[in-house]
Formats: C-alpha cells, sequence, structure tokens
C-alpha cells in the first residue's frame, strides 16, 4: 500500500489540498470550500431527492439523524472512491494495461484504421514496459529525483498516446462513446477479481443503482405532478386519475433521464459529470429557497422571473468557461437574490394578484 501511494503521489494523483487561488481551477481549497459549501447546502437541504428521505423519517429525530448522517458519510465515502482511482493508476504502473481501456471504442480505430492501430499499440507497448521498470525503481529507491523525473516523462508520453488515441476515435466515430476514464475501473473488475466477485460486485451497483434512481425519479415526478399538472387542471382528479397520471410523469423523466445519461457520457469523469451538471441548477434553487426564507416580502413572480435570468446568465458563464464549475453554485444563489431585489415589487405583485 505505501508503495503504491508513493508511485501515485509521485505522478501527482494525490494532490489533496491546492491553496493557490484561480477562478478557473476546478479543484482548489477555495472553490472546494465555498463552492462546496453552496453545492451542498442546496443538494441537502432543498433537493426533493433528499428532502423525501427526511419527511419519510417516523419522527423528528430521526430526520435530523438521516440529515447528520449524510453530511458526515458523504467525506469518508468520496474519499474512499477517489483513493480507489489513485490505487488503481498505482497498479497499472506495475501492471500490463491496454492503450485504451475503452475496448469497444478502441475496436472500431482498430477496424476502420488498422495501421494507425497497430502503429500506436508498437509504440504503446515500449512505452509500457519502460514505465513498469520506472515504477519499481521509484518505490525501491524514494529519494532518487532523477528517477521519478524520467517516471513523469514517461507517464507524460503515455498520456499523449491516449490522447492520440481518443483524437483517432473522434475521427472515425464521431457519434460514439469515445471516452476513456469512466472504464478503467470496469477493466479491472472485469479482468482481474474473481468472477464469483465480479458478479456480487455488479449486483450491488445494481441494487444501490436502483434506490438512487427510483429516489429521483419519484421526486421528478411528484413535482411536476404537483407543481404544474394539479395547480393547474380546472377538475379536480381522481385517485385512479391521479395514478394514472403519475406513472405518466414518472415514464416521461425517466426518459428524460436516459437522454441525459447519453449526454454526460460526453462529460468525462462521471464523478464530476455529476457535480457540474448540478452546478448548473444547483445555486438558482438554493437561491430561490433562500428568498422564500429570508425575504418574505418580495412576491412569487419576482422570484421567477428572478431564477429564469440567473439560469440563463448560469449557463452562458458555464458555455463561455470563464470560472470553474464549484463557483456556479455561489454566483447562482447570489444573483437570485439580486435580481429579486432588483426587480419591482409592483410587477411581482400585479402578476400574485393575476
Amino acid at each position: 500500500m505505501s508503495d503504491a501511494l508513493f508511485v501515485a503521489g509521485k505522478a501527482g494523483k494525490l494532490n489533496v489540498i491546492t491553496t493557490d487561488f484561480d477562478w478557473k481551477d476546478k479543484y482548489n481549497i477555495w472553490s472546494g470550500i465555498i463552492g462546496g459549501f453552496f453545492l451542498a447546502l442546496s443538494y441537502f437541504g432543498t433537493d426533493q431527492s433528499q428532502v423525501g428521505r427526511y419527511i419519510s423519517g417516523k419522527n423528528l429525530r430521526e430526520s435530523r439523524m438521516g440529515l447528520l448522517m449524510n453530511g458526515m458519510v458523504k467525506i469518508p465515502m468520496q474519499f474512499s472512491i477517489l483513493l480507489i482511482g489513485a490505487l488503481l493508476f498505482a497498479f497499472y504502473s506495475f501492471q500490463p494495461s491496454p492503450v485504451y481501456f475503452n475496448r469497444q471504442a478502441y475496436s472500431i480505430l482498430q477496424q476502420q484504421d488498422s495501421a494507425t492501430a497497430q502503429r500506436i499499440e508498437t509504440e504503446y507497448n515500449s512505452l509500457q514496459v519502460q514505465y513498469a521498470k520506472q515504477a519499481v525503481a521509484i518505490a525501491n529507491d524514494r529519494d532518487n529525483e532523477s528517477l521519478v523525473t524520467d517516471f513523469k516523462s514517461t507517464q507524460q508520453q503515455i498520456s499523449a498516446l491516449r490522447d492520440t488515441v481518443r483524437q483517432h476515435i473522434n475521427r472515425v466515430a464521431p457519434t460514439s462513446d469515445n471516452g476513456d476514464t469512466n472504464y478503467i475501473f470496469l477493466y479491472f473488475v472485469k479482468n482481474n477479481l474473481p468472477k464469483g466477485l465480479v458478479g456480487l460486485l455488479f449486483a450491488i451497483i445494481f441494487l444501490a443503482s436502483w434506490g438512487s434512481i427510483s429516489a429521483a425519479l419519484n421526486s421528478l415526478a411528484a413535482s411536476s405532478m404537483m407543481d404544474i399538472q394539479l395547480l393547474n387542471n380546472k377538475e379536480e382528479l381522481t385517485e385512479v386519475q391521479q395514478l394514472r397520471y403519475g406513472r405518466l410523469h414518472t415514464l416521461f423523466w425517466g426518459v428524460f433521464s436516459i437522454i441525459v445519461a447519453m449526454f454526460a457520457t460526453q462529460m468525462g469523469s462521471l464523478i464530476e459529470a455529476v457535480n457540474v451538471l448540478g452546478s448548473l441548477f444547483y445555486g438558482t434553487i438554493l437561491g430561490i429557497f433562500l428568498v422564500a426564507f429570508y425575504m418574505k416580502r418580495i412576491s412569487g413572480h419576482s422570484v421567477f422571473y428572478a431564477a429564469l435570468i440567473t439560469e440563463g446568465l448560469v449557463v452562458v458563464i458555464y458555455l463561455l468557461d470563464v470560472i470553474s464549475f464549484l463557483w456556479l453554485n455561489v454566483i447562482g444563489a447570489l444573483l437570485v437574490v439580486v435580481i429579486s431585489l432588483l426587480i419591482p415589487q409592483r410587477i411581482g405583485k400585479e402578476a400574485d394578484a393575476k
């Protein structure tokens, strides 16, 4: 374990805290504490999937314990997930690994441009042998900085070669899932774990996914059903009709989630993709709740217009890539509050009266 962590650290995979302040740096202590605070506050305080768990507690004490356990378990859980990634990097520093972990995408390149694939394979095999020897050397001689320099240089060459593979795959199959990051763990599970353990692991993944997906679809369907259909329906629906429409809402959000998941595969690491997509909306949602709790004199329509304007600005800021995504949570929350104050209350009250 110590050798694995040492090699991963020397390769720059264990940079836990970066104190330099940079608006465009995705992961430093400032964006993590400030942007992450707003993200967590919105997720655990306003997200319907989380709130649904709190209100399902048998009493207030149980709901509070659930919220407290969420906060206590979240950090070590995320740390463990990220540590697995660092250990996998160390594992494939010593053990043979493919030039591209997404084997399906790479097979397309082999079929469409076999000469390029063969040339890349030859170059990669040579680099990998050299890389494994260097990893063993720095693990045995930790004070030799020249070995570390050579190790990092080879690592950069391998990364550049994988980028070249990705570019060639995009050239021959631009519409396929060409990402590589999300397949590293799956490749390890498929090729290195015992068969019985593989089945157990996939069963656990499916069970965990069912719980999360069920909460998400139920929350989305309940929100759209209650806040859109029932509020705007002129006639009162029977319980049978509500059940039927509830199923249709669930079906709609299921299809919608599949489409979003297909889009998310193009965003690199799924852990990062989840936080990026959340940051686009969680700040605005948090801003709405802040106004509702602490600025009760502001009308509902004023907040609604402020949320629409804010969301448009957040999306534009993200597309222009002027700031790292965690700061979008701060920007969204504050903009809703400020714009709500700037909108003349007379307009909001007139809209509310109608």
